[in-house]
């Protein structure tokens, strides 16, 4: 079987006009195109549609999308809504330049700076959240006449060379030479430095750690920290209260601003519009993308504050793009933000997020491979251990996992949920148009999948992990 779809232009085969084959879409695919961040050794699902929290194979499967694909499509698959906003835009205009302007700029425009923090009215459109980190650095640097940058070592901002390499994440390595200028800063892992108990006090210490580092570094050199408020990818680390907070109070002190990366958290994802609304914090610049239009099409942005608006004015604004304010992009910004408050998400995202952290920490009770529960509205993970007295991480963020993560993996597609294991975080982000019931039917699922891990424990008598030798696990004080 040669060819994909019968009648296609360029692509000669058997298979229905009804139903393409999976096996020969996945073949076609793996010939013709490039997977991401990995070898091409790759199986992947081929996908015919979706609706609602489910996505429906072409060879007929349901599963259910736990994970919002990348943590992006927050109001679910299929809304006929959006499909009729985006053609009607391209019937009356898809593209036009970025020095011209469309009806539908200036609408979401004031949307949007109705729903971010106050004092944040003008944005910059992108394509994606990396772009609008990169239009973020490089606004700060130019108003602050200054070239560093704080972030942390827990973070991801984007895979296009600038801001990959700004990123903490290990697949930095191979370009981190290209942004310059960057300061690691510790992150706020209450988790993994449990010698403070309490979190207000670790929130301190953290912020105190910040501090010397700023003063190290001289405050005159640094233009921006830049840290996501609630860590997306590298862990789903939720700060303690308070924490937020006192870095925006630290950035004030010494002059420097704050950039708030709110591409996975923005959007209802925490149960408020972003997740620093939860402080009362408002940022100098904020970058979004993802749930701004759901995934539907790429689009993102950079949000500047007024006093930033105002500092670039007169100057020339470092940052383009072609596709900068695309209409059909902008289409979708609206019919999503509007579907927001229609069918009142961020309410449900908080209401359901509660339902399932509850989940999650009853799954923790009865497993011994999960360490720690972390989570904020519809944005949650587990963190899966060793041993929970050393707190050794189960599977490697980098390397080989070993055969428990492969089977983990399997068993949860081979059960119809699309939940991602990275490392030893196993993420539970569902679309935020989830209901209870179907809350409690993944949680089913996962309370299987978990005796997989259990069974790679110390608990359960398996030898430590591989990676063990490489890594310095947590020991009590009161044990050294």
């Amino acid at each position: 079987m040669s060819g994909v779809v019968a009648g296609a232009p360029g692509i000669t085969g058997t298979l229905s006009d009804v139903r393409p084959d999976a096996a020969a879409v996945v073949e076609a695919a793996r010939r013709y195109t490039v997977f991401e961040w990995g070898t091409q050794q790759v199986a992947p699902l081929a996908i015919e549609r979706g609706s609602g929290i489910y996505l429906y194979g072409l060879d007929g499967v349901r599963y259910t999308d736990f994970n919002s694909i990348a943590m992006c499509v927050n109001i679910g698959h299929g809304d006929p809504r959006v499909a009729e906003a985006v053609a009607a835009q391209m019937a009356e205009v898809s593209f036009v330049s970025p020095f011209m302007v469309t009806r539908i700029r200036a609408e979401v425009g004031e949307l949007l700076a109705q729903r971010t923090p106050p004092g944040m009215t003008k944005a910059f459109f992108t394509l994606a959240g990396a772009d609008a980190n990169e239009a973020a650095i490089r606004t700060a640097r130019l108003v602050t006449g200054r070239r560093k940058i704080l972030t942390r070592y827990r973070s991801y901002h984007g895979g296009s060379h600038g801001v990959l390499a700004a990123s903490g994440d290990p697949r930095r390595e191979p370009v981190e030479a290209g942004m310059g200028d960057i300061v690691r800063i510790p992150d706020p892992y209450h988790y993994r430095f449990p010698w403070i108990e309490d979190p207000a006090a670790f929130a301190a210490f953290n912020l105190a750690q910040i501090e010397q580092i700023i003063q190290l570094e001289g405050a005159h050199t640094i233009a921006a920290v830049m840290v996501e408020p609630v860590t997306g990818s590298n862990g789903l680390i939720v700060p303690p209260s308070g924490w937020l907070r006192g870095l925006r109070a630290l950035c004030d002190r010494y002059g420097i601003l704050l950039i708030c990366d709110e591409v996975m958290s923005g959007f209802g994802r925490t149960g408020r519009w972003f997740a620093s609304d939860h402080e009362d914090v408002v940022p100098d610049l904020m970058t979004i993308a993802k749930g701004i239009t759901s995934g539907y099409v790429p689009l993102g942005a950079c949000v500047l504050a007024d006093h930033i608006a105002d500092a670039i004015e007169d100057r020339p604004f470092g940052s383009g793009l072609t596709y900068q304010s695309h209409a059909v992009g902008l289409a979708a910004a609206k019919a999503v933000l509007g579907i927001y408050e229609s069918d009142g998400l961020i309410d449900n995202a908080a209401a359901m997020g509660a339902h399932l952290l509850a989940g999650l920490r009853r799954l923790q009770e009865r497993h011994p491979s999960v360490g720690d529960v972390r989570g904020i509205g519809l944005f949650s993970c587990l963190e899966l251990v060793y041993d929970r007295g050393s707190r050794l991480e189960l599977f490697p963020l980098v390397g080989q996992a070993g055969p428990a993560a492969a089977e983990i993996k399997a068993f949860l597609t081979g059960r119809g949920l699309l939940a991602n294991l990275r490392g030893s975080f196993l993420f539970a982000n569902p679309p935020l148009v989830i209901d209870a019931a179907q809350i409690d039917e993944s949680l089913a699922i996962l309370d299987e999948a978990l005796d997989i891990a259990d069974a790679a424990t110390a608990d359960r008598g398996a030898p430590p992990p591989a990676h063990a030798a490489n890594l310095v696990p947590f020991t009590p004080w009161s044990n050294r």
